[in-house]
């Protein structure tokens, strides 16, 4: 069983950069077909796949929020982290990390981004932008 817990601070000034880690156990972040995505939910909405890095190192965004994001991992760690840059009060969110396997043939955002296909999800972290 894959478990996944969201690390990071929970204040965020405006205009800074919101950085995350996602630290993994219970499987390997290289595993074959497997994608570690970031998904967040504002206040009052749901759940937004912000973006993935898969098994290869392969990395897929939200065309709306590619300029701001990158997601990164350091494999001798197992770990995950997102960096999502000039954030507004608009970025404040519970934030996710998650992982599933996906098909072999998936490439491209749209095959990364249905939250269904993400079974193994860390509690939530929650980020604040506010001055």
């Amino acid at each position: 069983q894959v478990q996944l817990q969201e690390s990071g601070p929970g204040l965020v000034k405006p205009s800074q950069t919101l950085s995350l880690t996602c630290t993994v156990s219970g499987g390997s972040i290289t595993a074959t077909y497997y994608a570690w995505a970031w998904i967040r939910q504002p206040p009052g909405k749901g759940k937004e796949w912000m973006g993935v890095i898969a098994y290869d190192g392969s990395t897929y965004y939200m065309p709306s929020l590619q300029s701001r994001t990158s997601i990164s991992r350091d494999t001798s760690k197992n770990q995950f982290s997102l960096h999502l840059h000039s954030v507004t009060p608009r970025d404040t969110a519970v934030y996710y990390c998650a992982s599933g396997r996906l098909p072999p043939y998936c490439s491209g955002y749209g095959c990364y981004a249905s939250l269904d296909d993400y079974d193994s999800w860390g509690q939530g972290t929650q980020v604040t932008v506010s001055s």
